[in-house]
């Protein structure tokens, strides 16, 4: 098992109530713990790529936050969570562009996420009025990108969604042939199509664990049969999560206690409205109740969530295992939580959990493409 983290810019009400700098303030914030990240031996952050979508995410411009991460890590790799590659949000060639770049200001640091965007908002702003139309788009772009990055003049394009004439798109990759490639999915179907294509899968839990064993059991079954889309295959399932390891109980508890989670996943529903949604969750404005102490409490003792002592959480990180993720992310400021309990938290998961589980210096998406393609 491999861990990161998420980053999302989130600024929830509850997040600097007042504070005319917030958004700022929030952005500085996901620099510093994704630093605090890379020292502690996390091997994954995930940027998201939002547009229009209040209070949820504020992080619109994924590249440029990435460029910057490129300098202020060292070994953490940055992935996109997601790029969206439908063109009427992003030119494909573009996006290869700006993937290139990055690995090479990163020196091979690259995780190449995609998706076709979940959110209606952000589909009409962009001019997309059917959602259905992102899945054609999506199926015409994405194997264009291997051809983007081989050596020489991309013979060019032209199709229903987009077209463009023979070019050499350039810079190509420092990562021959090209940094792994995965997908963001939400649905069964998106996980078997996600394996047929040889991607690796990036996906939250939003409904239970158990919910998502069928999901990668279909994920692995047809990985082994993948006729990939880029040049090799990223055998890997990524599963988002929440995270709040303390070394005091009764402190975890307390801060539990003020982080808006409920808010945010109420939130989630109200634009990720291509998502499917569990029943039981209410249509916006109406709000999924914050968390009792009482079930905060419940909650910890049972080791469901990576919520606890270091030991609780060892316990809970030990269920994705047994599911079959091969790496778990947590998007710990897609709340209130303040920069420094952050940090004081992947400090003390680093420290403690995650030499229990990950005993490998070297990222496995690097290993497997060094396996299919050499070094």
């Amino acid at each position: 098992m491999e861990f990161g983290i998420f980053n999302s810019g989130c600024v929830l009400p509850g997040y600097r109530p007042g504070d005319p700098l917030r958004e700022h303030h929030r952005m500085i914030d996901e620099v510093e713990w994704t630093v605090a990240a890379d020292k502690a031996g996390f091997k994954y952050t995930w940027a998201t790529e939002h547009h229009f979508l209040e209070e949820y995410s504020h992080l619109s411009a994924n590249e440029v936050f990435l460029g910057y991460l490129a300098a202020a890590t060292k070994n953490i790799h940055l992935g996109s969570g997601i790029f969206n590659i439908t063109p009427p949000v992003n030119a494909p060639a573009r996006i290869a562009e700006r993937v290139a770049m990055l690995d090479h200001l990163s020196l091979g640091r690259v995780e190449f996420g995609m998706g076709r965007g979940s959110s209606t908002t952000e589909q009409a702003g962009f001019g997309i009025t059917d959602p259905e139309l992102t899945r054609e788009m999506f199926d015409e772009v994405i194997e264009q990108f291997k051809f983007m990055w081989r050596e020489g003049i991309y013979p060019g394009h032209e199709g229903k969604h987009f077209s463009m004439p023979a070019r050499n798109v350039l810079p190509k990759p420092l990562t021959k042939p090209h940094p792994p490639m995965w997908v963001a999915a939400g649905s069964p179907s998106t996980f078997e199509k996600a394996a047929q294509m040889g991607l690796g899968v990036l996906c939250f839990t939003t409904a239970s664990l158990e919910s998502l064993k069928p999901l990668i059991e279909t994920y692995k079954k047809n990985i082994e049969n993948a006729e990939p889309v880029g040049e090799y295959i990223n055998n890997n399932i990524m599963v988002t999560s929440q995270m709040l390891c303390l070394e005091d109980g009764q402190r975890v508890r307390d801060v539990a206690a003020t982080l808006e989670g409920s808010y945010h996943t109420s939130l989630l529903f109200k634009y990720l409205d291509t998502f499917p949604r569990p029943a039981g969750i209410p249509v916006w404005p109406d709000l999924i109740p914050e968390a009792s102490p009482n079930q905060i409490d419940a909650m910890i003792k049972s080791r469901t969530q990576c919520v606890g002592t270091p030991e609780d959480v060892e316990v809970a990180t030990q269920k994705y295992v047994d599911a079959g993720a091969d790496q778990l992310v947590f998007g710990m400021l897609s709340s209130t939580m303040s920069r420094e309990i952050a940090c004081e938290a992947i400090e003390t998961y680093g420290k403690y959990v995650i030499p229990q589980f990950d005993k490998d210096p070297i990222h496995s998406t690097t290993r497997q493409r060094e396996a299919q393609v050499g070094k």
